[in-house]
């Protein structure tokens, strides 16, 4: 079973779409897809010179968040091991799948288009990665799951005992990390960007309309304008790895 390529989707309310999109495509250097879907709920951000590896979606009801989608070879092969691990499916069509992680998360199986060249950073950020954020009573259960289904990732504990890194090969533009939750409540998922310089990359997202949140050591949590959170992290842009003491 090969994992091809990820996505990291950001989940905004219908009513914060156009604002996400606008947003996310100026702090990524990209444009817009056409919108897709029956509802017009997807696009896509197109980067020049690249594939695409970042997707924003407004859902119908809840506050969104995000989610990973992995391009496989055979979506069924992937959907059938999910299953077998403890995901469910949630929506079947075929040539897509839309599961549920044993821990409560959203993630999708979609088939390979050839997606192979990933974007550069940008102004020395890269949104790289979804964090799981994920209830004390599931932790374990979940890492379990993420590191057998992902077979070829890198599984290893972060360098705070709340994180787990599983981290994909060479290549492939969006990694993963779990984070355990200080208290039980339902689990959720935000976006993250590796930055050289997070104090500048923060005044830059404040221009296009962000707002801060709260600073911790390594990390500094954001809002964008449609309300979703995501976090500029102090890691390196092009591998990931962490730059000081986080994941």
């Amino acid at each position: 079973m090969s994992i091809r390529w990820t996505y990291a989707f950001a989940d905004r309310p219908r009513a914060g779409f156009d604002a996400a999109c606008g947003f996310w495509t100026a702090v990524t250097g990209t444009r817009l897809s056409e919108p897709r879907g029956e509802h017009s709920e997807f696009v896509t951000l197109l980067p020049d010179g690249a594939d695409a590896c970042v997707k924003v979606q407004a859902v119908a009801s809840g506050p969104g968040g995000a989610h990973l989608d992995f391009c496989v070879d055979d979506v069924r092969e992937f959907t059938d091991t999910a299953v077998r691990l403890g995901a469910r499916v949630v929506r079947d069509l075929g040539s897509l799948a839309v599961l549920r992680s044993p821990g409560g998360q959203l993630f999708c199986a979609d088939c390979w288009r050839g997606q192979s060249s990933r974007p550069d950073p940008v102004r020395g950020s890269r949104l790289d990665q979804v964090c799981l954020d994920v209830p004390p009573s599931v932790h374990d259960a979940e890492v379990a799951f993420w590191t057998a289904l992902l077979t070829g990732w890198e599984s290893r504990p972060g360098s705070l005992p709340e994180f787990h890194v599983v981290e994909p090969p060479p290549g492939l533009p969006v990694r993963l990390l779990l984070q355990r939750l200080d208290g039980e409540r339902p689990a959720s998922a935000h976006l993250d960007l590796a930055c050289a310089d997070a104090g500048t990359t923060r005044a830059w997202h404040e221009e296009h309309g962000a707002s801060f949140v709260a600073a911790f050591s390594g990390w500094t949590v954001m809002r964008d304008p449609a309300g979703g959170t995501y976090c500029l992290t102090t890691r390196d842009p092009e591998t990931g790895r962490p730059r000081v003491r986080v994941c």
